[in-house]
Order: C-alpha cells, then sequence, then structure tokens
C-alpha cells in the first residue's frame, strides 16, 4: 500500500453545504476501495496564481491518505467529471506504507490536537512576583551605568571653510 496526498481546489462560490458532498464522495471513495484516511485539511480560501474558468479565488483542501492505484484513479476520475473542483494534484509521499505505523501516527496527532484545545482553554495567567519585580529594576539601573569595552569613539575631523 502507497501514501499519497492529493491537493484540490474547490470553485470558491461554493457554500459549506455545496462542499460538503465532495468531501463525503472523497470519504466514501476511500472506505470502498480499503485505503485508510490519515489527514484531512481544509485551508481555506486562497488566491490563485492565474484565473482557472474564470476563477481568482479557490477553496484549497489537502488530502492525506493511504492506498493503492485503482483508488487513486476513482479519486481523479470523479475530479475530472466534477465541475466544482477546478484543479488537483496528487503525489507518492511513500511507496511502502506499514498501516499501523500509519494509525499510531494518526492516534497521536489526535492526542496531541486534543491536548492543545485543552491547553488553549484555560490560559495561565503570569503576574510576576515582588521579586522579579526588584530584580528587573536592578538589571536596568546596572545596565544604564555601565559601559562596555567596545565602545569606540569616533575622532572630530576638522571641517574647514573654503
Amino acid at each position: 500500500m502507497r501514501r499519497y496526498e492529493t491537493i484540490f481546489i474547490i470553485d470558491n462560490d461554493l457554500s459549506e453545504e455545496g462542499r460538503s458532498p465532495i468531501l463525503e464522495k472523497l470519504e466514501n471513495l476511500i472506505q470502498q476501495y480499503n485505503g485508510l484516511r490519515v489527514m484531512f485539511d481544509e485551508w481555506g480560501t486562497k488566491r490563485l496564481a492565474y484565473e482557472i474558468k474564470k476563477k481568482a479565488r479557490g477553496y484549497y483542501v489537502c488530502l492525506d491518505y493511504c492506498g493503492s492505484g485503482p483508488l487513486v484513479n476513482e479519486i481523479e476520475r470523479f475530479f475530472r467529471i466534477d465541475d466544482r473542483v477546478l484543479k488537483y494534484m496528487t503525489v507518492v509521499l511513500d511507496k511502502d506504507v506499514d498501516i499501523e505505523n500509519v494509525k499510531e501516527e494518526i492516534a497521536k496527532a489526535e492526542e496531541a490536537k486534543a491536548a492543545q484545545i485543552v491547553t488553549s482553554d484555560v490560559e495561565p495567567t503570569k503576574e510576576p512576583d515582588a521579586e522579579s519585580k526588584t530584580s528587573d529594576k536592578q538589571e536596568d539601573e546596572t545596565s544604564e551605568n555601565e559601559t562596555t569595552e567596545n565602545e569606540t569613539t569616533l575622532p572630530e575631523k576638522n571641517v574647514e571653510e573654503a
């Protein structure tokens, strides 16, 4: 089994309800062809480098998955048929993938994401204590009074008026 990454651009004029059938179809294709979805990352609306089908903006989506050649062929066939998909590109990330390692990677990514959500919900407030306030003031005072040995003064040039 191989690991692939497919980046595709959907018509920006579609609403969330218009994009969801495309994404659901991809999920169904991956399951139907015994593939494994690793990551589904929606990058959002971005400006295109050049106009495609008279559109200047597109909705970017990155799909990372494991599967075989027939799965990739079917996904690309679906993209060619569907007018809502402006462009797509598939790249092979790894030619020989161990599914168990990929599943562990997915689990770790989900744990990290869950931990990140939990930590972002609770923001610790740091108030400096009295000792740190006085040490900061002392450092400021000493730095103002000290001069470094590397400081040099440039000699003044005499300017004569002509």
